[in-house]
């Protein structure tokens, strides 16, 4: 599932949090270079809640989605850019091609996708709803993506 250490303390972190009543929000990505796209949805996706946590896919997890080249940013680095962000509580590593296993793990009241995500396509969405959480795909900012950046640095 993940080899970041701080996933082991999650259950009794994540009942501390339902106790006293707070939301959790679970968004994810790979979140390579951060770009205005990625503060947008992790701005949204901290609004539908109290607390945000982001699933970061590890550079294992990168390499083998995205392929040779990727990730541009060590793993290190991208978790501190995206803790330095107000709108994000926690950051969680996870090794796999997908969350799914983080997702069961925590079964946060919120899980947050992009539009561009088919509602069934959505991994862990029947966790989050069996639990009677909820799924939000929110708007994605048009012609914003790692990938486009890295072809625009590529062309000149």
């Amino acid at each position: 599932m993940s080899t970041d250490p701080e996933v082991a303390g999650l259950p009794e972190e994540r009942q501390a949090w339902a106790r006293a009543g707070l939301k959790i929000v679970f968004t994810n990505g790979c979140f390579d270079l951060l770009h205005s796209g990625h503060i947008q949805l992790l701005e949204a996706a901290r609004r539908l809640g109290d607390i945000l946590v982001v699933g970061l896919n590890s550079d294992r997890s990168v390499a083998g989605l995205k392929g040779p080249g990727r990730p541009v940013v060590p793993e290190a680095e991208r978790r501190e850019v995206l803790e330095a962000l107000d709108c994000v509580d926690r950051v969680l590593f996870f090794d796999d091609p997908t969350p799914e296993a983080l997702i069961r793990f925590l079964v946060p009241d919120v899980l947050v996708k992009g539009a561009d995500w088919d509602e069934d396509a959505i991994v862990g969405r029947d966790v989050v709803e069996d639990a009677g959480g909820r799924v939000v795909r929110l708007p994605l900012l048009e012609g914003r993506s790692t990938t486009s950046i890295i072809e625009r640095i590529r062309r000149t």
